[in-house]
């Protein structure tokens, strides 16, 4: 019995010098303040017991002048992020415009070429309706006043007459007049509009 009261008690001092050594070294760390505490053993050790050190006014000032730092560091970032992408935003709005006038200019130019296509098909389209009034007027003339006419034009006009005038007869299922204009002809025209007729693409081509 006595034994394990000894054991107790050696624990118990143990327990008691460790809890003093920590309460000691953390008051060091300044992790807690126990020097009200520690006072009367130190001055029982013959220590000068430490002093609680107070923060002045200074420090604090410090403390607060730091902490304004590093905001305004931060804002300064961001300042320079919102920067960075406005620069981003405009050089895209650039980009963005260039390539709306690029697609107005290519726009205005494909609206020049079908407005000249039209005014090509229009034109042909005249010109067809002219040539089939032409040659149904020279048709129902006398042969050697229309073969007159016709010989006088220059060969692309009498080459569409002579042709729309056998187009016509063959959609009316009549026959044409094309061969005996020709044979009233000088036999040099006649061979030479032959010639280039056999060679030239016709009106509606």
């Amino acid at each position: 019995m006595g034994r394990v009261l000894g054991r107790v008690f050696l624990l118990l001092l143990l327990i008691a010098i460790l809890a003093g050594g920590g309460l000691v070294w953390f008051d060091y760390l300044n992790v807690i303040d126990a020097k009200t505490i520690l006072a009367p053993v130190y001055r029982l050790i013959g220590l000068q017991p430490r002093s609680q050190t107070e923060t002045g006014e200074e420090e604090f000032l410090s403390l607060d002048a730091e902490r304004l730092a590093i905001r305004l560091e931060a804002l300064e970032l961001r300042n320079m992020e919102i920067e960075q992408k406005e620069e981003e935003l405009v050089s895209r709005q650039d980009q963005i415009e260039q390539m709306a006038q690029d697609l107005e200019e290519r726009q205005k130019a494909l609206d020049e070429r079908e407005n000249s296509f039209n005014a090509m098909v229009e034109d042909a389209d005249i010109r067809s309706r002219n040539v089939e009034q032409n040659a149904r007027y020279l048709n129902g003339m006398p042969p050697e006043r229309a073969v007159g006419i016709i010989t006088n034009m220059n060969d692309q006009d009498a080459i569409d007459v002579l042709r729309k005038t056998e187009e016509i007869a063959q959609a009316e299922g009549s026959a044409s007049i094309v061969s005996y204009w020709l044979s009233l002809m000088p036999p040099e025209r006649a061979a030479e509009l032959q010639r280039k007729m056999a060679g030239r693409p016709s009106l509606r081509d």
